[in-house]
């Protein structure tokens, strides 16, 4: 071997020994303010409580401090100032790619400081201090961690208590028994439309989620009776935090994998300036992975994104933020014109279905004093989805079977006021108002006629109000109430909607605590259902145009037990009753807006049907400890509905029964690498659906339902395992991750439903997603 190379061999294998023996570090920096008034909080001290000797520091005038030289790992970091109660963050993360930013909102005590353990409970406290039941906080890295959460926030939330995923294929989940479609989404204290892919019209879901886990900070995810400032919503919020991009230094992250690739840059404005921006885009195309030989369908999915956070500072004491994403998505499938290779009749049809929809936002927050905290905020946003597929005739040509185009675009202000009236008292109150545009086209082809009709037909603008006012009562350092009032009013109709919120919390002692909660909902229908068309002697009736709000009211109870420092025990059950609830008229009729969940409804309804949900659900987590976390979720429920033929039956959403177990642990290999493994199993009762009249659709050539069974078959009960591997490894100014998701390790074969194939007349059952590898690099420096 040539002397020279022996030399540099030599010379490379010393760097890479020093290298795996140098101890990395990074900094931990980050803000602290008061909860209410968001005041900053000078003087507070900031402690590492894993390390030897403790690392700390002390906040400046401006409520900021700076730990340098943290080596690297995972840290419970715990915040203390006079007259406040200690703020405990655990599972703080510390890599060298990226300087560690901690936002950290403090809350003033009623007593004496005490000596604080460290609780588990302090986990499960949400950001948004007045949600006394049902909510919990979810992390960027709880995202990133759970096995087949693929950065999604919806799918990471099917691990939780009564929360179902409906269709392996979206991120559509079923909270308690309610339709996917109740759910509301909010981003920077301001309602969003539906973020994400492949979305369709009425949805709150889609194929997967614009939002990069890149923006997002820890953020609050409620499953029934919320507070007042939430409305427009029966089951469950997504009260989603952006996170600000680093202040002090420019920073990058890739990631790439089979879904697609994520390029993220943020960075300083300039050094004398303490804005920031952040700003992710991805692109994706789908059709790679079907290339790979996975089986995903026969359509060509395509999708690309872009969202940003700028955080502009105005002064001492105001702020200025521009936020906002964009998705753009497509599905496309050409028919095969070869009639001797027509299998099915699926064969026949082609399709092109679009799903596009942004908003873009400017909020001002501004500190009015000590006790005051004022935000406003103007939002834009918009969406369209089309829809068009047609089958090839026996010439080749292709005959129209539907066409629809769903253009809808809201401008929305809104402004909230934080008091502090004193250290027992908080008032929040706000308005929102909505000026909402529509431009809807719907045809679908009718049967008897040959030709297509015209089911929605619309042009025009209307308006919404939304108000709300809630008191948060510290009665004493272990009992709070929450209590509220939430008015909603859609001006097309003038339906509205005046309901009282409640929540209590009371701590039994150090680690128990039990928790009450009510409300009354409303929710407003997808504005295609008021424009049904209706033809009547020749004359177009829109009969669905005064149907009054969807309402529920809420009632949970709930036990949290501390078992330990880092293990927890939450316990809680519910009742909901939902009322004027649409349906069709007549005491034969079986059909009820809760079971719908794909496409806008077209018929004639009323506000008389009824529904009930109520269950129980058991939840056991360890947050993380020595580096393993588990969470165990069960739930029992039922959930039932009723129209005028005045009988209770199963919803779609009635399993029944959910469990779930996820869990991941890390191990140290060599110096500044770990390996990490975490997996998920789901079992649960399968949906409900409608069985099918062999005979009569051999009859007619086309799908007949026996209506008179409405949802009394049942699929079989669903069991799904994902697994996730990743080896990270930290070097200096950067750190590399490259993960393998398994989704549905085991290709158990999960049914979704039936179909009748008129071109073999028999039914055909359709399977929900096989086994999937996903595989991803990401590099943050």
């Amino acid at each position: 071997m040539n002397p020279c190379f022996k030399l540099l061999a030599l010379l490379f294998f010393f760097a890479i020994c020093k290298v795996s023996a140098q101890t990395l570090t990074q900094t931990l920096r980050g803000n602290i303010v008061d909860q209410v008034s968001k005041s900053p909080m000078p003087g507070a001290t900031v402690m590492l409580l894993d390390t030897d000797p403790l690392l700390g520091g002390v906040s400046d005038e401006k409520g900021n401090f700076k730990i340098q030289n943290v080596p690297l790992g995972t840290y419970t970091v715990r915040v203390s100032f006079v007259g406040y109660r200690d703020a405990i963050l655990s599972r703080i993360q510390v890599n060298s790619g990226k300087e560690t930013v901690l936002s950290v909102s403090i809350e003033e005590d009623l007593g004496q400081m005490q000596e604080v353990t460290v609780l588990a409970a302090d986990k499960d406290r949400t950001v948004n201090d007045m949600i006394a039941v049902s909510g919990r906080t979810f992390s960027v890295e709880e995202t990133r961690k759970f096995a087949a959460a693929v950065n999604d926030p919806a799918r990471m939330a099917s691990s939780f208590s009564g929360v179902v995923s409906t269709d392996d294929g979206n991120n559509h989940i079923s909270i308690r028994g309610n339709n996917p479609n109740a759910l509301l989404w909010r981003m920077e204290g301001i309602d969003i439309p539906n973020p994400n892919h492949f979305a369709f019209p009425g949805t709150a879901g889609g194929g997967i989620s614009i939002l990069s886990a890149q923006l997002l900070t820890n953020s609050d995810f409620i499953t029934g009776a919320f507070p007042a400032e939430y409305g427009n919503a029966l089951s469950g919020v997504f009260d989603l935090s952006l996170r600000k991009g680093n202040n002090e230094k420019r920073e990058f992250t890739i990631q790439a994998g089979f879904l697609g690739t994520d390029i993220a840059v943020e960075g300083p404005f300039s050094k004398n300036y303490k804005g920031s921006y952040l700003i992710n885009y991805r692109y994706s195309t789908l059709s790679i992975i079907s290339q790979l030989g996975v089986p995903l369908g026969d359509f060509v999915t395509n999708f690309q994104d872009l969202s940003f956070n700028f955080f502009l500072p105005t002064g001492d004491n105001s702020t200025i933020t521009v936020f906002g994403f964009g998705g753009l998505s497509d599905q496309n499938r050409n028919a095969e014109k070869d009639s001797l290779r027509w299998n099915q009749e699926s064969d026949r049809f082609s399709s092109t279905f679009i799903s596009n929809t942004g908003a873009v936002g400017i909020k001002h927050s501004r500190i009015l004093n000590k006790s005051n905290f004022l935000q406003t905020t103007l939002l834009a946003s918009g969406s369209s989805l089309g829809d068009k597929y047609g089958r090839l005739n026996q010439e080749y040509q292709n005959d129209a079977r539907f066409s629809s185009d769903y253009g809808q675009s809201k401008i929305t202000f809104s402004t909230v006021l934080n008091s502090k009236l004193s250290p027992k008292y908080n008032l929040r109150s706000g308005v929102y108002l909505n000026q909402l545009y529509y431009n809807m086209n719907e045809k679908a082809y009718d049967e008897i006629t040959g030709q297509m009709q015209t089911q929605i037909d619309a042009k025009g603008n209307t308006q919404s109000v939304q108000a709300f006012s809630q008191l948060n009562i510290r009665a004493s350092q272990r009992l709070t109430l929450n209590m509220g009032l939430h008015y909603l009013q859609l001006l097309l109709n003038n339906s509205n909607s005046l309901e009282p919120r409640l929540g209590l919390s009371f701590e039994l002692d150090e680690k128990q605590r039990v928790s009450l909660g009510y409300g009354l909902h409303s929710q407003v229908h997808p504005l295609g259902t008021y424009f049904a068309n209706q033809e009547v002697n020749g004359e177009s009736l829109l009969p669905n145009l005064d149907l009054d709000l969807s309402k529920s009211h809420h009632v949970v109870l709930g036990y949290d037990r501390s078992l330990n420092p880092y293990l927890r025990m939450k316990i809680e059950t519910y009742y909901q009753h939902l009322f004027q609830i649409p349906i069709k008229a007549g005491e034969d009729q079986t059909y009820s807006i809760l079971n719908q969940e794909w496409t806008l409804v077209t018929d004639p309804l009323v506000n008389r049907g009824l529904g009930k949900n109520y269950g129980a659900e058991f939840t056991l987590e360890q947050f993380t400890h020595r580096n393993l976390y588990f969470l165990l979720s069960a739930s029992v429920f039922n959930s039932l509905y009723q129209t005028e033929e005045n009988r209770w039956r199963n919803t779609r959403f009635n399993g029944g029964g959910n469990m779930v177990f996820t869990a991941g642990k890390e191990y140290l290999w060599q110096k500044n690498r770990t390996f990490g493994i975490n997996l998920r199993t789901i079992y649960s009762g399968g949906l409900r659906t409608t069985p099918i009249n062999l005979q009569e659709s051999i009859s007619k050539g086309e799908t007949v339902y026996e209506e008179s069974m409405a949802f009394e078959q049942k699929n079989p009960n669903y069991f799904r395992s994902d697994i996730r591997v990743s080896l990270k490894r930290n070097r200096p100014n950067s750190t590399r991750t490259l993960a393998l998701d398994i989704q549905n390790v085991t290709n158990h074969k999960n049914v979704f439903g039936s179909y009748f194939e008129p071109m073999e007349s028999k039914l055909k059952t359709i399977y929900l997603t096989p086994m999937i590898p996903l595989l991803s690099y990401r590099v943050e420096f």
